[in-house]
């Protein structure tokens, strides 16, 4: 026994010498097999790639499950949505007004879209340097301007002050721990991304999904309105710039609503009329899995093993709709009612209004693998965005009645007419809540005009006092969501949030 140790005790010497020495050489060399970002940017087709990078932190918040979703923030944020899945105590926190800074979806939105803008700025840093056709070089460098701002745009507004970071960062950047710029300062990169995604040649419309110039219009539209209101406040100057982007793209005609409710989540109308721009998914590839997150809790009427409960509508919201609205009927924005799924003869009752504008059908009665994807801006936002900045520039023109009549139309409301400028405008705003519901839009628009919607007098409250139909008031401190914890510990220049 001990020749034997002694035998195979010199061997594992040897090999452990032979390791020793070959290391040293070994960690000298280069694998040249691996990518890296000296040696990836070469050939046009790594450009592509590396834009197309930049969309997949665009899906990252929309996953769902029990834990629930990152992307329902902002609707239990506006205090407009109901919970009944107990596990996701991040939905209860901002739901209940009792959000703090360890919650992980506001850590999903930082995380995601910072990783988006570092993508971005890779793009943006190495395109230039690869031998490749000029005019397809910069329309890949305006799909990449267009992400950044999208990036920074939702985090701006989100969480005010933030890290503005433009270039590559590696290890020994400076910018590694970066500090917070001042909300204005990431305003200014958010515009100049999008003129120049503007002027890169990217075509009206795109039918795969790609950023498109009717995209990039319509949101720098919608930055010049949420400039001209709070926190920046730069008023009427802003509202043109946003009234006009906004018509550019009317005037384009390149887009038209839905005839039915029922396109806004059917498949086979991706990219398309009304879906300007959207996120991207693929059944049996990239299926949308939020489908998981808007099934009513256990009620057997889904193909999906996990009915969760995790977001529906508070019914003072939906009972606050006019009853002539198509939108509240039954079957169009909302369902209460649904086939049992083991005898789709028998009729389930929800016991509650569930979000059927975002419901895969095919996916929730036979699949369980959406194929639909998540609209980011859709043109009826576009209508009632032109409506709103023209009418606080030039009060309601015809033009703007027009645009805001035409979401109406489609409600089965009749026509707008006749109105002073202040009345406009609340009209519009209330377009907006009630078209534009669970779409990630309301809460944003509640921080930019400091109002919240009433469902009982239909009216609006400034948003610091307003009262939730369930209880809890708002104060200042919601105005922004809390900078997350988990970015504070690791990055000691940044400021907490006011308030968390």
């Amino acid at each position: 026994m001990k020749t034997i140790i002694k035998k195979y005790g010199l061997l594992a010497l040897a090999v452990g010498t032979l390791g020793v020495t070959g290391c040293k050489k070994f960690l000298n060399e280069t694998d040249k097999s691996n990518f890296t970002v000296d040696n990836y940017f070469t050939k046009p087709e790594h450009a592509r790639s590396s834009v197309n990078a930049i969309y997949a932190s665009l899906r990252d918040p929309m996953s769902s499950g029990f834990g629930g979703g990152a992307w329902t923030m902002t609707e239990f944020a506006t205090g407009q949505a109901a919970t009944d899945l107990g596990q996701a105590v991040d939905s209860y926190f901002v739901k209940d007004l009792r959000n703090t800074a360890d919650n992980a979806y506001g850590l999903s939105y930082w995380q995601n879209y910072y990783k988006g803008i570092g993508n971005a700025n890779l793009s943006i840093a190495k395109i230039p340097g690869i031998a490749m056709d000029a005019a397809e070089s910069k329309r890949l460098l305006g799909e990449a301007h267009f992400l950044r701002a999208w990036y920074y745009f939702t985090l701006v507004q989100l969480f005010g002050n933030i890290p503005l970071i433009t270039e590559p960062v590696d290890l020994a950047s400076p910018q590694l721990r970066p500090k917070q710029a001042s909300a204005e300062d990431v305003y200014k990169v958010i515009v100049n991304d999008l003129k120049t995604a503007e002027a890169s040649g990217l075509p009206w419309t795109d039918v795969s999904g790609k950023v498109s110039l009717g995209a990039v219009k319509s949101l720098l539209a919608k930055v010049y309105l949420t400039m001209a209101g709070y926190p920046l406040q730069k008023g009427a100057e802003y509202y043109d710039l946003a009234s006009k982007k906004a018509e550019e793209v009317l005037d384009s005609k390149q887009f038209k609503l839905f005839t039915t409710y029922n396109d806004l989540h059917n498949p086979a109308k991706k990219n398309v009329d009304e879906n300007i721009f959207m996120i991207q998914y693929k059944t049996q590839i990239i299926p949308g899995n939020w489908q998981e997150l808007i099934i009513p809790y256990n009620k057997n009427i889904s193909a999906y093993s996990s009915e969760t409960g995790g977001i529906y509508a508070t019914g003072a919201f939906v009972q606050s709709y006019d009853p002539a609205d198509l939108r509240a009927k039954e079957g169009q924005f909302f369902f209460t009612k649904f086939t049992n799924q083991d005898d789709r003869t028998k009729v389930v009752d929800l016991g509650g209004y569930f979000i059927y504008k975002i419901f895969d059908v095919v996916a929730q009665t036979t699949t369980a693998n959406s194929d639909l994807n998540w609209s980011l801006i859709r043109y009826a936002d576009v209508l009632l965005i032109y409506a709103e900045a023209s009418n606080e520039v030039n009060g309601p023109g015809a033009k703007a009645y027009d645009a805001v009549n035409q979401v109406r139309t489609r409600a089965t409301l009749p026509n707008l007419t006749g109105l002073s400028k202040e009345q406009f405008r609340e009209a519009i705003w209330r377009e907006r809540w009630y078209e534009l519901c669970f779409e990630n839009v309301t809460w944003f628009d509640m921080a930019r005009l400091r109002k919240a919607f009433n469902v009982e007098t239909k009216g609006f409250d400034n948003y610091v006092g307003h009262k939730f139909s369930y209880g809890p008031v708002l104060t200042d401190r919601e105005l922004l969501f809390p900078i997350p914890s988990r970015e504070l510990r690791n990055n000691p220049n940044l400021i907490p949030t006011k308030g968390y």
